[in-house]
């Protein structure tokens, strides 16, 4: 009896509906092991930064202008078409006097066809010469066009090897522009150029939570006669999406190294944004969900087929990554793609005299701790300047009320025109722990190299050079300008 209900049961059991099942669960293990394999995936294609040199056109030919009945001269007409047969032995009375009409005849119209011939190849002739100026006219335009192609990729070469930031921005977003995202990831990415720092910042736009599926796996519920989803949990689904966001800034990493043919950039900003919905507001929102900040040489110590992703964002970066992506809950970027974007940064007239924002570098050392004291008040943060020479390493100590995010801040001010060493960052360090603040801001007119970067990260100071500075006065309505003097 039991064995026949039970065939009785797998009778009942649509065989279409566990086939439909068992392909849907398929599916969705598939697109995990992709969602996994992102990294890998990357790895396995050569990256190579654009040579300049190759987007120069190819000279190129102006075409024929003219007919190509036009390129040979035309034969002339010829005696022996027009003359008319001679008489024959037997001659009748008067043949000769009708041969010499035809013979007058045949010598007029041969003497009108060679000038019409004669006109048709002065006409012929000029044609030819006509054509043949257009299309060296057409060559020349043409030649112009390529040489002045070719002097713009030449001269923008020459800014990207000048670590110009314009240029240098607009080199890497082409760069990453032309890499396709997999799994129909948003194409949406941000590019800005610190030279001062040799430092590039990306704002990466990020797939949202919803690319992980959220169910396991698939089952057919013979009640109710439908194939149902298993939930996935929530905790594996959110290990799942940190391990794809730290495998999507690795490789972002690894494309904008391997991109860096003319050796422009020593460190990378890497910011991953997410736009979605705020459930209780209903807005859209682009909180940042992971923040790192990587050096070449860091970088370049790395086995990137043999880690784990998660670990190496987190303990040898230092990045702060979302703890509950699933809420859209924002970590503080290292630094705000806004520093570091080229817009935000305006021009500099080239007569210097017009432009009347005055040149930071000309302000003395007590003048510019007193501008960026003005700074930080503009910024919402309480400050008080220290007196110089007596301030143990600090120039300013600001106060954010804020809860949480908010404490003390020692803040130094450095009016330099060469690069901050990292003696300066570590003792900037020195002077936070002893002071028991919160955090360390160390200001300059200059910039960073990669070991001050290297020895900040995962700790809690934060440096803004020169372009940051700028953006910042530029944001809170400071005129200012960074002017090195001529040597």
């Amino acid at each position: 009896m039991g064995r026949s209900l039970e065939g009785q049961a797998r009778s009942d059991r649509p065989p279409g509906r566990t086939a439909e099942a068992a392909q849907r669960t398929a599916a969705v293990e598939e697109r995990v092991r992709a969602l996994g394999n992102i990294l890998a995936d990357a790895l396995a294609i050569d990256v190579d930064g654009t040579d300049l040199q190759t987007l120069k056109r190819a000279p190129r030919r102006a075409p024929p202008t003219g007919s190509p009945a036009d390129l040979e001269p035309h034969p002339g007409p010829v005696w022996d078409a027009f003359v008319p047969h001679p008489p024959g032995p037997l001659r009748w009375w008067g043949t000769e006097r009708r041969y010499a009409r035809r013979l007058a005849e045949a010598e007029d119209r041969f003497a009108e066809a060679i000038e019409r011939h004669q006109a048709a190849e002065e006409n012929r002739r000029e044609r030819l010469a006509r054509a043949q100026r257009d299309q060296a006219e057409q060559q020349r335009r043409l030649d112009e066009a390529t040489a002045e192609q070719h002097a713009r990729i030449d001269a923008y070469e020459r800014a990207v090897r000048a670590r110009d930031r314009l240029a240098v921005s607009r080199y890497f977003q082409k760069a990453l522009d032309r890499v396709a995202e997999p799994l129909d990831a948003p194409r949406r990415r941000r590019v800005g150029y610190v030279p001062e720092s040799t430092l590039l910042a990306v704002e990466w736009d990020l797939p949202d939570v919803a690319v992980v599926p959220a169910e396991s796996s698939y089952r057919y519920d013979r009640e109710r006669d439908a194939v149902v989803g298993v939930p996935r949990p929530a905790q594996e689904l959110r290990r799942l999406y940190q391990q794809l966001v730290a495998q999507l800034a690795l490789r972002a990493l690894h494309l904008i190294f391997g991109s860096d043919r003319y050796g422009v950039v020593d460190t990378v900003v890497f910011n991953g944004m997410v736009e979605s919905v705020d459930l209780p507001t209903g807005q859209t929102v682009r909180p940042c969900l992971i923040t790192l900040r990587a050096t070449r040489e860091q970088f370049q110590a790395l086995v990137l087929d043999q880690l784990d992703p998660v670990a190496c964002v987190r303990h040898y970066f230092a990045a702060e990554v979302s703890r509950h992506p699933e809420e859209l809950q924002p970590v503080e970027p290292v630094l705000e793609f806004d520093l570091a974007d080229p817009r935000t940064i305006e021009p500099v007239d080239v007569l210097s005299e017009i432009d009347s924002r005055p040149n930071l570098l000309e302000l003395s050392p007590e003048s510019f701790e007193h501008l960026v004291h003005n700074l930080l008040t503009r910024m919402g943060l309480e400050t008080r300047l220290f007196r110089r020479g007596g301030d143990g390493g600090i120039d300013c100590v600001a106060y954010d009320p804020r809860p949480i995010t908010g404490g003390k801040f020692v803040v130094q001010a450095k009016l330099w025109t060469r690069t901050v060493p990292p003696s300066a960052v570590r003792d900037l360090f020195g002077t936070v722990v002893d002071a028991g603040a919160t955090k360390g801001i160390l200001i300059t007119t200059s910039g960073f190299g990669p070991s001050s970067y290297q020895f900040a990260t995962g700790k809690p100071l934060q440096l803004i050079d020169g372009t940051a500075l700028l953006a910042l006065c530029h944001l809170h309505n400071i005129p200012a300008r960074i002017i090195p003097r001529a040597s």
